[in-house]
């Protein structure tokens, strides 16, 4: 079957096709990728937002003490122990 095209026609074709297709795998990976984000469980903001409130009215900072009043030292993390450091020596 003859060709009309020149011989260096051919392969510069061939590069077009092929980054066509290029093009469209990269296209159908993208879309891929969206309708994943988009099957994702969303949270509304202001649901968010009410649960960080919550979170930060009801659970004490250590770190804070202007803000809950002093921590008995057993409860501060931040405490170094009463009894020594806690190390072994084997």
């Amino acid at each position: 079957m003859p060709t009309n095209l020149q011989p260096e026609e051919l392969p510069r074709r061939h590069n077009k096709n092929s980054m066509h297709e290029l093009k469209l795998r990269r296209i159908l990976e993208n879309n891929a990728r969206l309708k994943e984000d988009l099957s994702r469980p969303r949270v509304p903001v202001s649901q968010a937002s009410l649960g960080l409130i919550r979170y930060c009215q009801d659970t004490r900072d250590p770190i804070l003490p202007s803000v809950w009043g002093e921590l008995k030292r057993g409860e501060d993390p931040y405490a170094p122990p009463e009894t020594g450091c806690g190390c072994t020596i084997m």
